[in-house]
């Protein structure tokens, strides 16, 4: 039996339910063999057969069935890790060559979408950020350094200017940001996978890998009907990765974030948000949303290492919304969901060389939509010999993730997040 997807509001409105691509059976030899349907998996297949390889792509259940297709839907440049932890670990340089990679990435959606005609993806210009404290000279500052590095068009709002598109207490000043987008990341997905089919790369659902053997120059790779010989494997699992490959799972931190659907608000949604952008605020794990068809509110909150969705999940949410804006007061929740992301300790996507041939290309979690597409790319440009981009990556490695120590430093973590933005936000209010 195929696999379902959980109900989203994207499986709600999925335009293309019907394609379903067999489980692998039967033993096929390949080029390159990608593990995982998600869109870092997709970007690099697609990548590859765009440049003439033989790819199988492998996916545990269905395609962008975890996190890329059940996220937040905003596509901007940047990494999870801010720019201070970067520098940490690289020069200037170095680091402008990273953020110019993750401005690139937001570009391959982009083209993506315009080049295959995904009218099902349903584009939305614009993102605005947002914070809950004075902060004038800083974000006039970081506006400014965006349009001297990068040649970047944001501009810097004013509490006032904040209000006439949110209308909301909470909020002093923003940035908007009109060549960042939103989008509906799974049609986009599923698009992908079309366009990989077509070019004749072999994608099978429902497939999971239980055994890899990845040393020697032919790589095997087993589900439980078939096996895949390859010359080269790229891993590019997610929030769900497994145990095969223990060097990847000891790597990844699974994360979850929790999103919420409104009923459809109609015009009463423009008492609250003035604004067709994809919306966030500078928290660590502050909240993100958008206006969806028929004044629907996508409204996505926090960050837990809990494996299971809290019961009072959709009220929480909900109240969370309230008290952005509170003149909403009575709406109701369509439905909630929550879905595991795959974070590196350094916050920084892992893509690199496990051993010859082996690649990995994982770790997206909380800045997914962007570095997916780049990494899929840089990870496709090595594997041909087109460039050694990929390098740029390698200060930011397979971290041990501190086993059961390290879940709960990230939740202590996250939670002292919560304490200093707090406490922040009280203590700079003009």
């Amino acid at each position: 039996m195929a696999s379902e997807y959980i109900d989203t509001y994207y499986k709600r409105t999925l335009s293309d339910s019907a394609t379903y691509y067999p489980p692998l059976a039967g033993a096929c030899s390949t080029d390159v063999c990608v593990v995982g349907g998600g869109l870092a998996g997709l970007s690099t297949a697609l990548e590859l057969a765009r440049r003439g390889r033989n790819v199988t792509l492998l996916e545990g259940k269905r395609i962008a069935w975890g996190a890329s297709g059940r996220n937040g839907g905003s596509v901007s440049p940047a990494f999870s890790a801010g720019a201070d932890a970067i520098k940490k670990h690289v020069s200037e340089d170095h680091y402008r060559q990273l953020y110019r990679l993750s401005m690139e990435g937001v570009e391959i959606i982009r083209d993506n979408i315009r080049s295959l005609a995904i009218a099902d993806a349903h584009k939305v210009d614009g993102r605005l950020r947002v914070v809950r404290y004075e902060a004038t000279d800083a974000l006039n500052q970081w506006c400014d350094a965006q349009r001297r590095d990068f040649g970047r068009d944001v501009r810097f709002l004013t509490r006032s200017q904040v209000r006439e598109r949110l209308v909301s207490d909470v909020y002093h000043q923003g940035v908007e940001d009109p060549a960042s987008f939103h989008f509906h990341p799974l049609n986009y997905a599923r698009a992908l996978a079309r366009e990989c089919a077509r070019l004749g790369v072999r994608i099978h659902e429902d497939s999971p890998v239980i055994g890899a053997a990845l040393n020697g120059a032919v790589k095997h790779l087993q589900t439980e009907r078939g096996q895949v010989d390859a010359r080269a494997v790229v891993l590019a699992t997610g929030g769900y990765t497994g145990d095969v490959v223990p060097a990847l799972r000891r790597a990844m931190l699974p994360i979850a974030t929790y999103i919420m659907l409104t009923e459809p608000l109609g015009d009463r949604v423009q008492e609250a948000i003035r604004s067709t952008a994809a919306i966030g605020d500078d928290r660590r794990a502050g909240n993100y949303y958008r206006v969806l068809d028929g004044g629907r509110i996508g409204w996505g909150s926090r960050i837990t290492t809990r494996v299971d969705d809290p019961p009072d999940l959709a009220e929480s949410l909900r109240r969370e919304l309230l008290s952005v804006y509170p003149q909403l007061q009575g709406l109701r929740v369509e439905t909630a969901w929550s879905g595991r992301m795959a974070y590196a300790r350094h916050l920084m996507p892992q893509i690199g060389l496990l051993a010859p041939d082996v690649w990995y290309c994982t770790a997206f979690g909380g800045h997914g939509m962007n570095t997916t597409s780049i990494g899929g790319r840089v990870v496709a440009e090595g594997i041909t010999g087109d460039t050694q981009r990929y390098k740029l990556f390698q200060p930011f490695g397979l971290a041990w993730n501190g086993g059961g120590l390290g879940t709960a430093a990230v939740q202590l973590t996250y939670w002292s997040y919560q304490a200093r933005d707090w406490w922040r936000e009280r203590t700079t209010r003009a």
